[in-house]
């Protein structure tokens, strides 16, 4: 059972994309700056999502994944892939490391691992969470996190206003396949984000309708001659090496070697005192309001 929103937290690991958060954040919020001028807007943003989202997951646990580089196996295997990013812009760069200070001063997990992923570094915490019988919500608007979704592990998309908590249900409306099938499905349509081309005049309708007729992309290649269409067909027999190079490049790896315990990802205590040094730093003057409200509450 996955969590609800309610008075008491219930346990469940919540799982922050934390680099497409604090881009989020940046291009959501422009021009605030602390007064020794310092740009405060991801800080904001940042801060103000995380409460969002737990005042939604009411996780016991929780840990922020930011990306430490790309992996060097997908770049062997693709030089091209994410090579199309834009170099992060400065003023959100010397917010990232205040970012983390927040995080460590409200007891929050962060984890970043140098040249690993944090698609990788969230996929392996899933299992180990998994494993440990916790449920788990990835918040993350990035679909190659579809491929995680099974019951008992959901994905709080920024990008849907409703806050549904995605499930296999939600993954299926937007692809047309089920979660299991999204690595082929992925593979078949390729990735503009990631650099990683498709089979050319697959969509993501046909390459839906192939699998929810074949299965999986093993299973439509033994039976190639039960496709109608000869250009799709003739495709497919051209570009057989390149899908099976795609797999593994939307594959997310699940066996890190992450020093993080179950333990570790458990909310710690809140550092008040530097909690309201940061506040007052940045300005931040409804965070410290709060900070007060919470030290009273405490105090009864």
């Amino acid at each position: 059972m996955l969590p609800v929103t309610k008075t008491k937290p219930s346990p469940c690991l919540l799982l922050v994309d934390g680099h497409a958060y604090a881009y989020r954040s940046f291009y959501a919020i422009r021009h605030l700056n602390a007064p020794d001028g310092t740009p405060t807007n991801a800080i904001f943003g940042f801060i103000k999502a995380i409460k969002k989202m737990r005042e939604r997951c009411r996780p016991t646990h929780i840990v922020v994944m930011w990306d430490g580089g790309l992996d060097e196996m997908r770049m062997e295997e693709l030089p091209d892939y994410k090579s199309n990013r834009d170099p992060m812009p400065d003023d959100l760069e010397t917010q990232l490391d205040l970012i983390v200070e927040w995080l460590e001063a409200t007891g929050i997990k962060s984890i970043c691992e140098e040249g690993r992923e944090a698609d990788d570094g969230i996929a392996t915490l899933v299992r180990r969470a998994e494993n440990a019988g916790l449920p788990i919500v990835i918040a993350s608007a990035d679909k190659d996190f579809f491929q995680l979704i099974k019951p008992g592990i959901a994905m709080l998309n920024p990008n849907d206003k409703t806050e549904t908590l995605w499930t296999g249900s939600e993954v299926r409306a937007k692809t047309g396949v089920n979660p299991d099938q999204i690595v082929d499905w992925l593979s078949l349509v390729g990735d503009a984000v990631d650099e990683i081309p498709g089979v050319p005049g697959v969509g993501a309708k046909t390459a839906a309708n192939l699998l929810n007729q074949f299965g999986s992309i093993e299973s439509m290649y033994s039976q190639l001659d039960e496709i109608k269409s000869e250009r799709i067909k003739k495709l497919l027999v051209g570009m057989s090496d390149n899908l099976a190079r795609n797999q593994r490049l939307v594959k997310l790896l699940e066996d890190l070697p992450i020093e993080c315990s179950i333990d570790d990802m458990l909310v710690g205590e809140e550092k008040h005192d530097l909690l309201e040094k940061l506040f007052t730093r940045w300005n931040f003057r409804t965070q410290l309001q709060e900070l007060e409200s919470e030290r009273q509450q405490k105090l009864i």
